[in-house]
C-alpha cells in the first residue's frame, strides 16, 4: 500500500521519481508510434511518461527507448552453461525476460532438473520464467533418464514462475486422445500450453488446437503460418543457430499482406557463439527489418505481443505500472544498444555489463549422469545384405531430415563408411543398458574422424558420427572420462572436448570458456570436411529427435517419424 501510493505520488509530481530518462524518442507499441517525452521511475516500476524531474537523471539526448526483449521459447541447456552465465551473454542484446523450456535437463534428472533450474535463475537481473515439460520422454521410441507424469508435475502447478505447460511434442498421442497426455493437458488448462507440430495440418491441427495448444515455433513454410494464424495459435518465428525461419516466414507474410498481431519470435536452440556474434532476440528483430518490417512492428513482436500471449501483465511495453526493463538505442533501423536497464537499474552500458552476476553451483543431484558400459566395434556394425540402404539426409540450414535410399558401400555384408555417407550410433547412457541404435547420415561429409555428444535432444543419450569406427569408439570414451560433453577424434587421436558435466548438457564453467572452447572444436571439426552449411554439433545434437520429420536415429533404432515407427536399413 505504502509503495503503491508512492508510485502515486510520483506519477502526480508530488514527489521525484528516483530516475527519469529525459528527452527520449519512446516506442509506444499500443499506438505504435514514437512519443518524445521523460521516462519516470519508482524503484522497479514506471511510473510516467511527460515531463518529469528525478533524484537520478539520464538524458537519452533524443535517442529511441524501447523495452526489453522477451524470447518466448528458449532452451537455457542448448547454450551449455547455467541460467547465471546465460544471462550474462543476452543481456548485452537486450533480453531482459525469457520464457525457457528446461526439457533438456528434466530428461535426465527429472524433477531433480526442474528445481535446478528454477534454483540457479533466482535472483538474477533476468526475468526468467520456465513451461513445464509436458515431454518426459518425447515419445516412447527412446530411453531417456526420467518420466515426468502429470502426478509428479502437478506440484509445480503454483510457482508463479511456471506460464505453462512446454512444447507439446508428443502431437500423435495428442491427435488420438492418449488419457496420459490429455491428462497434463488438462493440468494446464488455464495456462498458456506451447506447441510443436511440424507438418500437422487439417482435421489433425484441428484437434491439437482443441486440446489447448495456443502457440508453434514449427512452421517453416508460409502454407503451415497461414493455417496456423487462421486457428487462432501464436505463432513463434524462430531464428536460432540451426534452424533459421524468419526470413522465409516473414517475407512470405510480407507477400501476402498479413499482420504479424499473432507473431512473437523465439530463439529455441542458439550457441553463445551465434549470441555474440549476432545478437539474441535483437538479432530477430534486425533481420525482420531487413526483410521489410517496420522498425516499431518488429519490437512489438519482441516485446508485447509475447507479454499478451504468456499473460505478463507487467512486461513488453513502456507505460505506467510496467516494469522499468528498458533498451536505450543509438539507432531505432539498425537496432544499436547504448543501454540496458533491468527494473529500473542499468545493467549493461557503454559495451559492457554493469552488474555482477556470480556462477555458483551447489546442487550435485545433477553430475555423474553419463553411464555407459563398455562398447566394441563389433557393437557399432550395421550388417547389410545388399548395397542399397535407407539413409538419413541432411538439410542445410534446416532440422529437417530427408528419408532416402541409397547405394553404399558394404564389405563382408557390413557397411563401410566413407566421407559421403558416415555412420551414426546412439548408445543409452542413462541406466547402462547398452542400447545401441545404428544409421547412416549423408551430407555431413566427415572424412578421417568422429564427432560426439552427450547433448543429443531430447533424451540426450551419447551420439557419435564418423567416418570410421576406431575414432567413433574413442570418442565414446572420452565422454564417458569427462562425463558428457563433446568431443572430436581424428586419427585416433583427441583432438578437442568441451567438458559438460551438469547433466552431461551444461558446463560447470563459465560461458567465455564454453564460448572459446567451442569456437576451437567448430575450426577443428570443419577441418575433418564436414559440411560447412551445417553446425556440427547442434546438426548432431537434433538427429537423435523423434519428433521432428523425416527421419531419426534414437538408442532404440532408426525411425520415420512421417509414420512414427522404427525402420530397417
Amino acid at each position: 500500500m505504502e509503495l503503491k501510493q508512492k508510485r502515486v505520488n510520483v506519477a502526480m509530481k508530488k514527489e521525484k521519481a528516483d530516475l527519469v530518462i529525459k528527452n527520449a524518442n519512446i516506442i509506444n507499441v499500443f499506438t505504435k508510434e514514437i512519443v518524445e517525452g521523460d521516462i519516470a521511475i519508482c524503484m522497479d516500476q514506471i511510473v510516467g511518461i511527460g515531463n518529469y524531474s528525478g533524484i537520478n537523471e539520464i538524458d537519452a539526448k533524443g535517442k529511441y527507448v524501447c523495452p526489453g526483449l522477451i524470447d518466448s521459447h528458449v532452451h537455457i541447456e542448448s547454450t551449455m552453461v547455467t541460467p547465471s552465465e546465460f544471462a550474462k551473454a543476452v543481456l548485452p542484446h537486450g533480453t531482459t525476460t525469457i520464457i525457457a523450456d528446461p526439457h533438456e535437463i528434466a530428461n535426465v534428472c527429472g524433477i531433480n532438473g526442474i528445481h535446478f533450474m528454477l534454483n540457479q535463475s533466482k535472483s538474477l537481473p533476468l526475468n526468467v520464467y520456465f513451461m513445464m515439460p509436458s515431454c518426459v520422454p518425447s515419445t516412447p521410441f527412446e530411453n531417456n533418464g526420467a518420466v515426468l507424469s502429470a502426478e509428479l508435475i502437478e506440484p509445480l502447478l503454483s510457482s508463479e514462475r511456471i506460464l505453462g505447460l512446454g512444447e507439446v511434442m508428443d502431437y500423435p498421442s495428442v491427435v488420438s486422445g492418449k488419457e496420459e497426455m490429455l491428462k497434463k493437458i488438462d493440468l494446464f488448462d488455464d495456462k498458456i500450453i506451447d506447441g510443436h507440430s511440424p507438418n500437422l495440418t487439417g482435421e489433425a491441427l484441428n484437434a491439437y488446437r482443441v486440446a489447448g495448444i495456443m502457440t508453434d515455433h514449427e512452421c517453416t513454410t508460409i502454407d503451415e503460418v497461414i493455417e496456423h494464424l487462421r486457428l487462432g495459435m501464436y505463432l513463434q518465428i524462430r531464428e536460432g543457430s540451426a534452424a533459421r525461419n524468419l526470413e522465409n516466414i516473414i517475407k512470405g507474410m510480407l507477400r501476402k499482406n498479413m499482420g504479424f498481431n499473432r507473431c512473437i519470435f523465439c530463439t529455441d536452440d542458439k550457441h553463445l557463439e551465434d549470441i555474440k556474434k549476432e545478437g539474441h532476440i535483437s538479432y530477430n528483430i534486425k533481420k525482420a527489418i531487413a526483410c521489410g518490417v517496420g522498425p516499431i512492428e518488429a519490437i512489438c513482436m519482441a516485446t508485447i505481443n509475447t507479454a499478451q500471449c504468456y499473460r505478463l501483465k507487467r512486461l513488453g511495453a513502456i507505460a505506467p505500472g510496467y516494469s522499468a526493463d528498458l533498451i536505450i538505442l543509438d539507432s531505432l533501423d539498425e537496432f544499436n544498444i547504448n543501454k540496458v536497464l533491468y527494473r529500473g537499474d542499468i545493467v549493461y552500458d557503454n559495451n559492457k555489463l554493469c552488474t555482477e552476476i556470480p556462477l555458483k553451483i551447489e546442487d550435485r543431484n545433477v553430475f555423474n549422469t553419463v553411464r555407459i558400459p563398455n562398447i566394441s566395434i563389433e557393437d557399432l556394425r550395421i550388417s547389410l545384405e545388399k548395397n542399397t540402404a535407407t539413409v538419413i539426409g541432411l538439410t542445410s540450414n534446416e532440422l529437417i531430415t530427408k528419408k532416402e535410399t541409397a547405394e553404399v558401400r558394404v564389405v563382408n555384408g557390413a557397411f563401410v563408411q566413407n566421407e559421403q555417407f558416415s555412420k551414426v550410433a546412439v548408445i543409452e547412457r542413462h541406466k547402462s543398458t547398452k542400447n545401441i541404435g545404428l544409421g547412416i547420415v549423408s551430407n555431413f561429409n566427415i572424412k578421417n574422424g568422429a564427432i560426439a555428444s552427450t547433448v543429443a535432444h531430447d533424451s540426450h543419450n551419447l551420439i557419435v558420427v564418423g567416418d570410421n569406427d576406431e575414432d567413433m569408439l574413442i570418442a565414446i570414451e572420452e565422454l564417458k572420462r569427462v562425463n558428457g560433453g563433446y568431443t572430436i577424434v581424428s586419427r585416433g587421436k583427441v583432438v578437442g572436448t568441451l567438458e559438460l558435466p551438469v547433466a552431461g548438457i551444461m558446463s560447470n564453467s563459465t560461458a567465455e570458456y564454453v564460448e572459446n572452447t567451442l569456437n576451437s572444436m567448430l575450426e577443428e571439426a570443419f577441418k575433418l570436411g564436414i559440411n560447412n552449411e551445417i553446425d556440427p554439433f547442434i546438426t548432431l545434437s537434433f538427429l537423435a529427435l523423434p519428433v521432428i520429420p523425416e527421419i531419426r536415429i534414437t538408442d532404440q533404432g532408426l525411425f520415420d517419424v512421417s509414420k512414427f515407427e522404427f525402420i530397417k536399413y
